[in-house]
């Protein structure tokens, strides 16, 4: 018997579906995590911004940053207590796979957004806490996680010096004259493009210059990156503030960090173990 002749024979009516279904109450609200939680201010002006940010909401983050500011509340107060506090939640949803990639965008230009307006006021850009210079490995057009790594990094409060893609050796130890950052990260896609990181460590070298370079991508792997000097193996975009502070404030080394990473990013690092 042909489908056809079978499909003439059916009748809808006689046929029963049984669904198993496992009833797990309404949906908790992102600022209603337990990890978010623990991070959200509880105090106003600063409560409303970084749910703003929390929530994705550019004109609700804009609405309550000018609020605040036109109230007398510091733009530094509105940055640090609002604005970082609401990407700090955005990430520790990131982390437990509740937020995805779109989330962090968006959230990232509710930030962004924010600072700018913050800055008006104040005269000049924000203070931060130290510069880090990040490139695309050179015959490299893949930029995407090069992107994401600058949105955490401002996010945390750095300086990030964006060189782009296709980015040669010579450039990057241009740049690290030129602004003197306390690391640097660079990203590759592929698998022919990840061999200018080795070239990038030996201009270095030559130029007597050593500042620990976070290398990772789609076609890096760990083993190959610990194969040369002043590098480490770079796991996730968002863990990138967490190494620079730590380099910062600890002032570890890149061998410190290959050694200590899974602490450094508190929590479990499967490269690492």
């Amino acid at each position: 018997m042909s489908y056809t002749d079978l499909e003439d024979k059916f009748d809808e009516n006689n046929v029963y579906v049984r669904y198993n279904v496992v009833l797990e109450g309404p949906a908790v609200k992102p600022e209603d995590d337990e990890d978010v939680v623990k991070i959200l201010p509880k105090d106003e002006p600063f409560r409303e911004i970084a749910l703003g940010v929390l929530h994705e909401n550019n004109d609700e983050v804009l609405d309550n940053v000018k609020k605040a500011l036109d109230d007398g509340v510091s733009p530094i107060d509105v940055i640090n207590k609002g604005l970082m506090k609401g990407i700090d939640s955005v990430s520790a949803l990131y982390t437990k796979g509740i937020y995805f990639l779109p989330d962090l965008m968006l959230a990232g230009d509710c930030l962004m957004a924010g600072v700018k307006d913050c800055e008006k006021v104040l005269g000049h850009k924000s203070e931060t806490k130290g510069t880090v210079v990040s490139f695309v490995a050179e015959g490299d057009p893949h930029d995407i996680g090069k992107n994401l790594i600058l949105m955490f990094l401002r996010a945390g409060g750095f300086e990030a010096v964006d060189l782009g893609r296709d980015v040669p050796a010579d450039k990057v130890v241009e740049a690290v004259k030129e602004y003197n950052p306390i690391m640097l990260t660079g990203t590759a896609l592929m698998t022919t493009t990840m061999t200018a990181f080795p070239k990038v460590v030996d201009a270095m070298e030559k130029a007597g210059l050593n500042v620990p370079i976070g290398c990772g991508g789609g076609a890096v792997r760990k083993d190959y990156v610990e194969s040369f000097p002043m590098s480490f193996y770079g796991v996730e975009a968002y863990h990138t503030p967490k190494l620079a502070n730590a380099i910062l404030e600890d002032k570890l080394s890149w061998d410190d960090v290959r050694k200590k990473y899974s602490d450094i990013v508190g929590e479990f690092v499967p490269e690492y173990s």
